[in-house]
């Protein structure tokens, strides 16, 4: 009977096309569309620093040259004076001075903190703000160094040791340490959140599939006859169900691989996500019965199984995050394709089956829950 049923609904071109064809140009298109936005480089511009230091100071050097080696920021360091460097700032021809003083290494030896200055042109951005943080990093460096050498040679320690002490010093790991990271759980990339998102709409419409075929052998009077042969209602409902389950399945794992292969979205592991694709295609498929003992006809079971399908993708965050306070929060947080979405942004996180329980339990009780109104509302069509 499933077999039966799923051939009848591969058959359909406009299941096939719906199902598939019309996710996957959606997401080609989007893939164009949003190819700039959510985008994790910063793009940060090349800059040109104009830059004055004494020739003969190697501290004052080492500045210059941890500025210019540096690789978050492409930088063009142009050697001048002070008077030119300011000059070069101020008409635009540098993006920023950098001006360290003369007897920059000498105050460092005797313990003192001298001053950096830097210009930042009419043209200043966030790259330059980089760069200053670098040169405060590297100036603090140096000047604990020279402050543990200055301890150590009134201690009076041989030269060597004091020497040792200070490189410790100025080589010492720093007391924040970034790098680039994972967001935390529940929280996806604009791109995964996208990719997520349209995956689960477009299950509410799959799955729905299994109603309207129901529906439509009840109109041609096929049911009757399914019906007088020896099939429990039971079997055959759990027949339409068991299809939708299917395409459901197939279709959310085509769009998801689809998807992370388009915008370069990495759900984590396998095995999680598709625990996930079940618990949702399950939450999914139960509200079609729901659907089916409403309705009369495939006509009304469209429209309906399309405004649920709208109203759960966008209160669920398929087009744009919701937030929501008190009980409209806890209308949000059952929603299976708000859980589907965290989700997935815990198993991109490196997440596993235990993290993904909350949400997995969210959508297996949402199904729990819908099967059980299926039995309790009246079957309209029944009776038509």
């Amino acid at each position: 009977m499933i077999l039966k049923d799923l051939r009848q609904r591969v058959r359909d071109r406009s299941v096939f096309v719906f199902s598939l064809v019309v996710p996957l140009a959606l997401m080609g298109v989007l893939s164009l569309v949003t190819g700039g936005f959510g985008s994790d480089d910063p793009g940060l511009e090349p800059v040109t620093v104009a830059a004055s230091a004494a020739n003969d100071d190697q501290l004052a050097i080492t500045v210059l040259d941890t500025v210019e080696s540096q690789e978050v920021v492409d930088v063009t360091l142009n050697r001048m004076s002070a008077d030119d460097a300011r000059a070069a700032a101020g008409s635009g021809a540098a993006d920023m001075a950098l001006i360290v003083p003369e007897d920059f290494g000498g105050s460092l030896r005797s313990g003192s903190s001298p001053t950096v200055q830097v210009v930042q042109g009419d043209g200043a951005g966030l790259e330059t703000d980089v760069l200053i943080s670098v040169v405060v990093g590297v100036v603090d460096q140096l000047h604990a160094a020279s402050v543990a050498a200055a301890a150590a040679g009134s201690a009076g320690l041989p030269p060597d040791t004091i020497a040792a002490i200070g490189n410790q010093a100025a080589a010492g790991a720093p007391a924040l340490i970034l790098k680039e990271g994972q967001a935390s759980d529940e929280q996806l990339s604009f791109h995964g959140t996208l990719v997520a998102g349209q995956a689960g709409l477009f299950l509410m419409f799959t799955v729905g599939f299994g109603v309207l075929g129901l529906l439509a052998e009840r109109e041609e009077g096929t049911l009757a006859r399914l019906k007088s042969m020896p099939l429990g209602h039971g079997t055959i409902m759990a027949s339409k169900a068991a299809v939708g389950f299917i395409l459901g399945v197939a279709a959310t794992g085509v769009l998801l691989v689809t998807g992370s292969l388009l915008f370069g979205v990495d759900f984590g592991s396998p095995l999680v996500v598709g625990a996930l694709t079940l618990s949702v295609v399950a939450a999914a498929t139960s509200l079609t019965f729901i659907v089916a003992r409403m309705v009369r006809t495939a006509e009304q079971a469209n429209v309906a199984q399309s405004i649920l399908a709208m109203v759960l993708g966008i209160a669920g965050g398929a087009f744009f995050p919701i937030q929501g306070s008190g009980f409209a929060q806890t209308l949000l947080d059952i929603n299976p394709v708000g859980a589907f979405i965290r989700g997935l942004g815990i198993s991109a996180g490196g997440g596993g089956l235990a993290e993904v329980g909350a949400p997995i339990t969210v959508m297996l009780v949402f199904a729990g829950i819908c099967l059980v109104i299926a039995r309790i509302i009246p079957d309209r069509g029944a009776r038509a």
